[in-house]
C-alpha cells in the first residue's frame, strides 16, 4: 500500500486525529473485487500555508488520506503535484471513506495513476448489499485534477456521493494529464482519458417495474462495467458546479468501438443532484449523456465535442435550461484537421422498450446549437443541430438553431421510430428558432414535414429562417436582441426554470453575470484551438 509518514510532530498528529474522526461504513463486496478496502475513518489535511513551490516540501503533505487497517494511506506529493496510485485507489479497491481534495498551490494537481472510484460496485444478483448512505469524495473549489489513461476516469458507484463546487473565479477542472505542464508528454488530445461516470437510483427503461419491486435492477453501464438504476427518481448523487471536463470520453482498452465512455455519463440520476455550469470540451464521446432517471442540467457549455453534445436516452424525465452547443474543426496530434461534432442532441426515448416506463420527456429551454457544415470525425455523421429518435417526447423552449451553410449537413434528421411523434406532436418546439441553410435531411416526416411540424401551430410561435439570418450578435455565442419573444418557462416548473426575455442560451445584454462570463470564457477557448 502507498503509505505515508505524515505524523511529523505531536501538534500535527492531534490536529489529524481530531480531523480524522468519523462514521462506520459497512460495505459488502462484490464478486469482482480484488481487493477489500474496508477503512471507515478518514484523516484530511489542509493545504493553507505551505509552501510546495519551487520544489520546497510543505509542511504537511496535502494530499488525500484515510485509514486502512490502523495505517494511513496517502498520496505521494511530489514535484508540487499529489499522486495516488493504484494502491491508494482502482476500480478493484474502491474508497470506502470519505475523501477530500483540496486546491494545491502553485498550480499543483491530483494526479490519478487508475481511477478515481468511490463506493463499491454493486450488483445485487452477486449478493452484495446496496449501500445508500456511501462514501462522499469533496473537490475544494479551485482543485485540478488529472488522469492519463483512456480507461482512467471519475467513477461514482450507487449510494456513493461526489461534491465537487467551484466557483466562477475558482472552478474544479479534470483533465488530461497532457494539459498539465509539469506531467506533459504530449498535446492533450480527446480520449486521453475516460469522463465522470456517476451511477443512481433512479428509473430507467432498462429495468422491469419486477427488477425495481425486488431490488434487482442492475442496469449495465456503457464503457466500464457498473451498475445502476432503482426506483427513486429523486435520488441524490451531489454535485457537480462550476467544472470543467475536458479532453475526456475514453475508449478503455478491449472494448468494442460504440462502447465508450462519455465526458460526463448520467446514468439513472436523480433530481436530487445537482449539475449546474459545466464546461464540456474536446470530448471523444458524447458531452453528457442521460440513461433515465431526473437529474436536471443548468449553464450547460459543451464545445468540439465528437460525437453527440447531449444524448437523451432511456426514459430520462428531466428539465434543462441555459445549454450552449458549438461544432468546430481542430488539429490533431498527428497535424490533421479534423471536425468536431454530430449531434447537438441525441434525442432517444427509450432504450428498452415494454418495461412500463414511459419514454423520455425533458422540457428544455434557452438553447443554442452552433453546427459546422462538416462530417464528424467521430463516426463520419453530419453536424446536426436535432436528431430524434425512439419515441422521443421532449419539448424544446427558447431554442436558437444556427445552420450557416449546408451541402452535406442539415438542423434535423429523424429516424422512422420518430415519425409518429413529430406527426402527432408529441415531440415540439416553442417559440424557438431554425436558422437553417437546410432545414432537415429529408423535409418530409410521415404525413408532415419539419416546416409544417414547426409552423402550423401558430400557438408554438415557432419561426423558420434561412442559414444567412441575423440572428447571433457580435461575441458569435449570444442571440441578437427581440429575435424572438420568449415563452414563459416558469409556467412550466417555476421551482427549476428561470423567467427570461430572450431565446438562446445566451442573452445579448447580461453580459456581466456568471453564465454570460462562463460561456464566453468556454466558447472562446474553442475558438482559440480551432481552425
Amino acid at each position: 500500500m502507498e503509505l505515508k509518514n505524515i505524523f511529523k510532530a505531536s501538534a500535527i498528529v492531534t490536529a489529524l486525529t481530531l480531523a480524522g474522526c468519523g462514521g462506520d461504513i459497512n460495505i459488502t463486496p462484490t464478486v469482482n473485487d480484488t481487493s477489500v478496502n474496508n477503512s471507515n475513518n478518514t484523516t484530511t489535511t489542509n493545504n493553507e500555508g505551505n509552501n510546495n513551490g519551487g520544489g520546497v516540501e510543505p509542511d504537511v503533505n496535502p494530499c488525500a488520506s484515510y485509514d486502512a487497517d490502523g495505517a494511513t494511506v496517502q498520496g505521494e506529493f511530489t514535484g508540487g503535484n499529489c499522486e495516488y496510485s493504484k494502491d491508494f485507489v482502482s476500480p478493484a479497491s474502491p474508497l470506502a471513506s470519505d475523501i477530500e481534495l483540496v486546491k494545491l498551490d502553485n498550480g499543483g494537481v491530483h494526479y490519478f495513476k487508475s481511477s478515481l472510484v468511490v463506493g463499491e460496485n454493486c450488483n445485487t444478483s452477486d449478493s452484495c448489499t446496496l449501500i445508500v448512505d456511501g462514501p462522499t469524495v469533496e473537490i475544494e473549489a479551485g482543485a485540478t485534477l488529472a488522469f492519463d489513461d483512456a480507461s482512467s476516469r471519475v467513477q461514482i458507484n450507487r449510494g456513493a456521493n461526489i461534491e465537487a463546487v467551484g466557483t466562477y473565479s475558482n472552478p474544479i477542472t479534470f483533465t488530461s494529464a497532457n494539459a498539465i505542464a509539469s506531467l506533459k508528454v504530449s498535446d492533450a488530445q480527446p480520449q486521453d482519458w475516460g469522463g465522470i461516470m456517476i451511477d443512481g437510483f433512479g428509473i430507467t427503461d432498462q429495468c422491469s417495474d419486477a427488477e425495481r419491486d425486488a431490488v434487482t435492477c442492475n442496469a449495465e453501464s456503457e464503457g466500464a462495467v457498473t451498475y445502476y438504476g432503482g426506483s427513486d427518481n429523486t435520488d441524490n448523487s451531489g454535485t457537480l458546479k462550476f467544472v470543467k471536463i475536458h479532453y475526456a470520453g475514453g475508449l478503455p482498452a478491449g472494448a468494442e468501438e460504440g462502447n465508450d465512455l462519455n465526458s460526463l455519463s448520467l446514468f439513472a440520476v436523480g433530481s436530487g443532484t445537482t449539475i449546474d455550469y459545466i464546461d464540456i470540451y474536446a470530448g471523444y464521446d458524447d458531452g453528457i449523456e442521460l440513461f433515465g432517471g431526473a437529474v436536471n442540467l443548468k449553464h450547460i457549455v459543451v464545445t468540439d465535442t465528437q460525437d453527440d453534445s447531449i444524448d437523451i436516452d432511456a426514459g430520462w424525465k428531466g428539465n434543462a435550461q441555459f445549454i450552449l452547443v458549438k461544432h468546430g474543426s481542430v488539429v490533431n496530434a498527428a497535424g490533421n484537421t479534423v471536425h468536431m461534432g454530430n449531434g447537438g442532441f441525441e434525442s432517444d426515448g427509450t432504450k428498452v422498450k415494454d418495461n412500463n416506463v414511459a419514454p423520455s420527456a425533458p422540457q428544455i429551454a434557452n438553447v443554442t446549437v452552433l453546427t459546422t457544415d462538416e462530417i464528424s470525425v467521430r463516426d463520419g455523421k453530419s453536424s446536426v443541430a436535432i436528431k430524434l429518435d425512439d419515441f422521443i417526447s421532449a419539448t424544446w423552449y427558447n431554442t436558437l438553431l444556427v445552420k450557416t451553410t449546408a451541402t452535406q449537413s442539415y438542423c434535423f434528421e429523424n429516424s422512422s421510430d420518430a415519425e409518429q411523434v413529430v406527426v402527432d406532436g408529441d415531440v415540439s418546439m416553442m417559440n424557438s428558432v431554425a436558422a437553417c441553410a437546410v432545414l432537415g435531411k429529408s423535409e418530409t416526416v410521415g404525413s408532415t414535414t419539419f416546416t409544417n411540424w414547426l409552423t402550423d401551430n401558430a400557438d408554438a410561435n415557432n419561426t423558420v429562417l434561412g442559414g444567412d439570418a441575423d440572428v447571433l450578435a457580435a461575441n458569435g455565442f449570444a442571440t441578437i436582441a427581440d429575435l424572438k419573444v420568449p415563452y414563459d418557462v416558469t409556467t412550466i416548473d417555476a421551482g427549476f426554470f428561470e423567467s427570461v426575455d430572450f431565446i438562446g442560451a445566451v442573452s445579448p445584454t447580461d453580459t456581466s453575470s456568471d453564465w454570460y462570463d462562463w460561456a464566453k470564457d468556454a466558447y472562446d477557448n474553442a475558438i482559440a484551438n480551432e481552425q
